[in-house]
C-alpha cells in the first residue's frame, strides 16, 4: 500500500484538518493517477477533485487564474508558470519521464521501429497515420509535427495524416482500422485495450516529456498540495508510474 510521508500525522487523522484540493493536471498521467490519488485520499483523509487536459491547456488554465490548488503540467510550462508568479516559488520536483510511442489495432502487425530509417519507411508505406493535433497543446502532437517535418516527409504523407483532435478519435480512428499507424505517449497507449503498443519511437529521434506538479499561487490548501506531491515523489508512487510506461 502506498502511504504518502508526513500524511499520518495527527492532523491528517483531525478531521478539522481534511482538506479539499482541486488539481489539474496533464491527460498523460491519467492512467497512473487514478491508482494514486485513491490511495492519496485514503492515507491522508484529504479529498481530491482533479481535472484532465493536454500539458497546454492545464498550464494556460492556471495562467488565466483559475482556482486551483496543484497543477501538474511539463516541466517547461510550469516553470514558465512558476516565473509568472502563477506557481509558488521553488524548486521543481520531476516526478514522471514518458516517450512518444507507435501503436497499431489489436492483432494487426507492427512496423519496423529499429532505426529512424526504419521508421520514416514504415511511416511513408503506411496507408494513413494519426497523431494528436498540435493546435489542441499536447506534447506529442507538437513533436510529432517537428519530426515528421525534419524527416523530411510531411508533404508526402499530408494526404494521409489524420490531425485527432482528441485522444478518443485517434485511438478509435486505430482501433476501427481506418488508421495503420498512430502516435502517442506511451502511458496513454497503454491505458487503452482496443489498440497496441508497437513500440516506442527509435532512440535516436525520441522525445520524452517531463512531468512535474507545482502549488499553485493563491491556493488555500497548500499543506494538503505538498503532502500529494510527497505520495507522487515517492518511491512506491514511482513503481506505479513504471508499470503505466512511464520512465
Amino acid at each position: 500500500m502506498l502511504v504518502a510521508p508526513g500524511a499520518r500525522d495527527a492532523n491528517a487523522r483531525d478531521e478539522g484538518n481534511k482538506a479539499r484540493i482541486k488539481v489539474l493536471c496533464s491527460i498523460a498521467l491519467q492512467s497512473a493517477m487514478d491508482d494514486l490519488i485513491p490511495e492519496f485520499e485514503r492515507s491522508s483523509g484529504h479529498k481530491v477533485t482533479i481535472d484532465y487536459a493536454n500539458a497546454g491547456p492545464v498550464a494556460d488554465r492556471v495562467q488565466r487564474g483559475e482556482a486551483a490548488d496543484v497543477v501538474i503540467s511539463t516541466v517547461s510550462l510550469v516553470d514558465r508558470l512558476q516565473a509568472q508568479g502563477k506557481v509558488m516559488a521553488g524548486a521543481l520536483v520531476v516526478i514522471a519521464r514518458v516517450g512518444v510511442g507507435v501503436f497499431v489495432r489489436r492483432g494487426a502487425s507492427k512496423p519496423d521501429l529499429s532505426s529512424a530509417e526504419a521508421f520514416k519507411r514504415s511511416v511513408l508505406a503506411a496507408r494513413s497515420i494519426a497523431y494528436p493535433d498540435p493546435a489542441g497543446g499536447g506534447a506529442s502532437g507538437i513533436y510529432m509535427a517537428s519530426l515528421i517535418a525534419r524527416l523530411g516527409i510531411a508533404a508526402e504523407i499530408a494526404p494521409r495524416t489524420k490531425l485527432a483532435a482528441s485522444a478518443e478519435a485517434l485511438f478509435a480512428g486505430v482501433a476501427s482500422g481506418e488508421v495503420d499507424l498512430g502516435f502517442n505517449q506511451i502511458s496513454e497507449i497503454l491505458a487503452q485495450p482496443s489498440i497496441e503498443l508497437a513500440g516506442p519511437l527509435p532512440a535516436d529521434i525520441q522525445n520524452y516529456t517531463q512531468f512535474t506538479p507545482g502549488i499553485v499561487a493563491g491556493s488555500s490548501q497548500a499543506e494538503a498540495g505538498r503532502a500529494l506531491i510527497r505520495l507522487l515523489s515517492s518511491p512506491a508512487a514511482q513503481t506505479v508510474l513504471k508499470a503505466k510506461g512511464f520512465d
